[in-house]
């Protein structure tokens, strides 16, 4: 087998490996569209809205005076 043969060869499965991963990729949109199309069909891309409450409310109360005196207490320790 020649050096030509051989790219020839070469050449030739190349193209035939691109046109491989050009048709999966081919394959891969329309099954995309398609999924697309059913959820939108059932109607599962709709966003439902619930109520959301108000961050202040999801916080707990926090008494800064014993954040305060922790702090210094470990400070404290420290020393």
């Amino acid at each position: 087998m020649t050096i030509v043969e051989m790219l020839t060869q070469s050449g030739i499965l190349t193209v035939l490996g691109m046109c491989v991963v050009f048709a999966f990729l081919c394959i891969l949109i329309v099954c995309m569209n398609l999924l697309r199309i059913c959820v939108h069909a059932a109607k599962l891309d709709e966003v439902k809205k619930e109520p959301v409450a108000p961050v202040a409310a999801a916080v707990p109360a926090v008494d800064e005076k014993a954040i305060v005196a922790a702090i210094a207490t470990a400070l404290h320790e420290k020393n």
